[in-house]
């Protein structure tokens, strides 16, 4: 029987994104994280500081697996308005958190106080929790299965640190490597055969060139550890009587 396998959705939030100012490093910490907590990042989704675009886009993922995160849009511009967004994709109003505006009282207390910005940061979607931001104060919020997360790298890991260990993940995926001088398009039908035969196994081809010479890397990827190591030992035997040599571990 196929192991249960929870998946992830991220929506990233903003139009310096999308202009090419900011580089976003989100993406990879969150897709690293949830791999540890045995959650697989399925989909990415890259939206505009536009309402509508976040909603459509929230609502469709959240529905399409198990969790969502947002990163982006939760600070105290005008611009910033990911909680407006997802409350409305929830059907919920937006109310001030106590626990949220006196974490935000006490940071502030020796940086000239709440005022009207800082205080946006401590708004939700009503009926909300906090997750703790131990860099900047403000703190994150879940919601049913979505997590609203800050933009800042730095800062979204923190969140992520301490989301760490609460969510329910499945099986761990495991993985095998293996690599040589080989050209894709010349097993790209071994390839297909392997992976079709061995149904708990998904077989990633990543070709490479290198010392003038073309080659690729073949990722085997299970949360069976049997079902991966004959799938592993079946592209290895095809290789070799195909006349390719491969090395573990891959090039």
């Amino acid at each position: 029987m196929a192991q249960r396998i929870w998946t992830a959705g991220l929506v990233v939030i903003g139009d310096e994104i999308l202009s090419g100012r900011t580089h976003d490093k989100n993406i990879a910490q969150v897709a690293s994280w949830l791999q540890v907590q045995n959650i697989r990042l399925a989909e990415v989704r890259v939206v505009p500081d536009v309402e509508d675009r976040i909603v459509e886009a929230v609502n469709a993922l959240r529905e399409a697996n198990d969790y969502l995160f947002t990163t982006g849009g939760i600070g105290p511009t005008h611009d910033d308005i990911t909680v407006d967004a997802v409350a409305r994709a929830l059907g919920v109003d937006v109310v001030v958190h106590p626990e949220a505006r006196a974490i935000l009282e006490r940071y502030y207390a020796d940086k000239g106080g709440l005022n009207e910005g800082r205080l946006r940061m401590a708004r939700v979607p009503e009926g909300g929790d906090l997750i703790p931001n131990r860099m900047s104060g403000a703190p994150g919020i879940k919601i049913g299965n979505v997590h609203l997360m800050a933009g800042v790298p730095h800062i979204t890991a923190g969140m992520l640190d301490a989301l760490t260990g609460t969510l329910e993940g499945g099986e761990p995926l495991l993985s095998e490597t293996i690599g040589g001088f080989i050209p894709e398009s010349e097993v790209s039908d071994l390839l297909r055969e392997v992976e079709k035969a061995h149904e708990h196994c998904q077989i990633g081809s990543y070709p490479f060139f290198k010392e003038g010479r073309v080659g690729a890397n073949f990722v085997i990827r299970s949360t069976d550890a049997e079902e991966l190591a004959q799938c592993l030992d079946a592209l290895c035997q095809g290789l070799g009587e195909a006349g390719w040599d491969w090395q573990p571990g891959g090039v």
